[in-house]
Order: C-alpha cells, then sequence, then structure tokens
C-alpha cells in the first residue's frame, strides 16, 4: 500500500456542533474539554440543540497558521447551524467541507451551513457512492424506509465544489487525510445487514463503501482520528489509518461507532477489546454509537475516555 504524508500539527481543535447528547450541567471543563455555556447576555437562555446527526469543525495549527474545515451537516435543516449561531463558530473560516458518509443524519444541514460558510465553490470531498440513489433499510420486502436523496445537482446549488475520491486525500495543505474507502478486513465488522441500495435497476446490499473518516497528526503524539458513523468499522478504520500514514501511535479515536440496536451490541466486546490492544490516549464515543457501547468503554478505558456533547470543543495540543 502507498503511503500518504501527513504533515504534523501544533495543535487540533473539533468543535462539535451536532451530538446526540447534550447536558449543559457537567461543569467538567479542562485544558482539553470546553463545554457550550448556557449564557446569553449574561443569562441563562442559550441552548445547545442535541440531535441524532453529526457535525463538527475541525480546525490545525502549525505555528501561527490555523486552518479551518467543516466534517459533515448533522441530521436536520437548522439543527448545526442553531448551535453554531449559538456558540458564536465564525463559519466563514472554512476553507473545505468533507463527507463521512451520504445519509441523512450527515447531510440534512448542508444548506444552511453553507450559507453561513458564505463562499462559493470550496471543495467538498466525498466517495462517489455518497450519491448513490435509493438508499433503504429493508426490514422485510412490504417494509422500506428510504434515506432521503443526495444529488451532485444538491451540492452545486449550496455553493460547494465536489471533488470525488475513493482514494486517500489531502486537505487543508496537507494537515488533515481524507481516508477515503476503507477496507473492511476484520472478521467481526460485517456492516449493516438491512441497508439495501439499487444499482443497474437491481437490488443489491449497501455496503456503504463511501463510509469514511478523516485524519490528522499530532506533532509527538500520534494521530487523531474522527469518524463519522464508522460503518466500515472503526476497528477497519483505524488500522487503515495507521497503514496509510506509516504513523501507529494513535492519540485519539473520535466519532461514531455504529454500535447501537441489535446488529450491533453482539460486537461491542469484541470492538472494544480491539481498541483497547490499539491503546489510543484518548476514546471519545459519540452520536450513533449507543449507550450500551458507551457505558462499556467508559467502564474498560476510564482514564482514556472522554463523553462528547454537542458544542463541546475538544482541544489536542
Amino acid at each position: 500500500m502507498s503511503q500518504a504524508k501527513l504533515d504534523a500539527v501544533d495543535k487540533v481543535e473539533i468543535l462539535t456542533l451536532q451530538d446526540n447528547y447534550i447536558e449543559m450541567t457537567a461543569m467538567d471543563n479542562s485544558a482539553m474539554v470546553t463545554r457550550a455555556m448556557p449564557l446569553k447576555d449574561g443569562e441563562i437562555r442559550a441552548s445547545i440543540l442535541a440531535e441524532h446527526g453529526f457535525s463538527a469543525i475541525v480546525k490545525t495549527t502549525m505555528g501561527d497558521k490555523t486552518k479551518t474545515m467543516l466534517f459533515d451537516f448533522g441530521f436536520s435543516e437548522n439543527g448545526a447551524a442553531q448551535n453554531a449561531a449559538t456558540l458564536g463558530v465564525d463559519m466563514t473560516e472554512v476553507e473545505a467541507v468533507a463527507l463521512s458518509h451520504g445519509h441523512s443524519d450527515h447531510t440534512g444541514g448542508m444548506e444552511k451551513l453553507t450559507a453561513m460558510i458564505g463562499k462559493r465553490y470550496i471543495p467538498f470531498i466525498v466517495h462517489p457512492s455518497v450519491f448513490v440513489s435509493p438508499r433503504y433499510l429493508k426490514f422485510g420486502e412490504d417494509f422500506k424506509i428510504n434515506f432521503p436523496k443526495l444529488t451532485r445537482e444538491m451540492v452545486k446549488q449550496a455553493g460547494l465544489s465536489t471533488v470525488e475520491s475513493d482514494k486517500p486525500y489531502p486537505l487543508l495543505n496537507n494537515t488533515v487525510l481524507f481516508l477515503g474507502e476503507i477496507p473492511k478486513q476484520t472478521d467481526f465488522e460485517k456492516g449493516w445487514p438491512i441497508v439495501h441500495c439499487l444499482k443497474d435497476g437491481k437490488e443489491v446490499w449497501d455496503a456503504i463503501e463511501d463510509d469514511t473518516s478523516i485524519v490528522m497528526n499530532l506533532k509527538d503524539k500520534g494521530l487523531v482520528i474522527l469518524s463519522g458513523c464508522a460503518h466500515a468499522g472503526i476497528v477497519n478504520t483505524v488500522r487503515y489509518a495507521m497503514a496509510v500514514t506509516g504513523i501507529d501511535k494513535i492519540h485519539a479515536v473520535m466519532g461514531g461507532f455504529h454500535l447501537s440496536g441489535p446488529f450491533f451490541e453482539p460486537i461491542i466486546e469484541r470492538t472494544t477489546e480491539e481498541i483497547k490492544k490499539i491503546n489510543p490516549d484518548f476514546i471519545i464515543p459519540t452520536h450513533c454509537t449507543g449507550r450500551k457501547a458507551i457505558m462499556a468503554m467508559e467502564k474498560q478505558m476510564s482514564d482514556q475516555f472522554i463523553l462528547n456533547m454537542a458544542g463541546t470543543k475538544l482541544t489536542f495540543a
């Protein structure tokens, strides 16, 4: 496998614009964790919305240069954008956008967030399969639930310039790596059995080839890996990031790990075991990881565990 060079950075900041959880009374701020404050004009009236979706602003800093990108758009039309406004985020700093995959809990807020960015035709990096349609959950021959469409035309309308890549693709002056398609190599991360799509008019199982993550290299600390849903499996994802970058030290693994519900709860234990072997400095399960998996990881990796929320900023330096 040819390796992609990823420049080391002094600091990585991940500000979550949307996640499934919020707890405004946590009061557990630290040098690394900054929680959203419920204050507006000195009064307790600034609410952060939690939704079943994910969106984050990612910043990399080298010396005195900071680069900014958006990763995913969240679920509803307004949720992530409203949180960005509440948090006072300057969205005009965004220089590039990457999408973890084409499902609606990551694409829903595209129009509102890109309007806040306010620039036309900034690069939007995606795997080509994000545009597969129709995609649906199949519970039986007579019961199917469709995912909303994402089209190239919708992206163009939103003012983004699509860059399609199934291979690793460098972003922000080579300080972020979009992983592209992630090989599925573990014997237990088998994907989601009920997702299907139509290809050439035929129904096929949807392997969600577009599922991907972004990776940063924190100087002397190792990789910071951010997934959307990790449909390819979070262990596959981390191992691929290591193989592609040639860096085997992992500082943080963050994102949705899709271990919720009856199809995935059986692999919580094994996933946690394999992550423990990788031994990241921090494990930060978000979004679709699910309550049981989050609790298992917190219990088994208590010193490495960070609870994420909508509105939380994590600073790795």
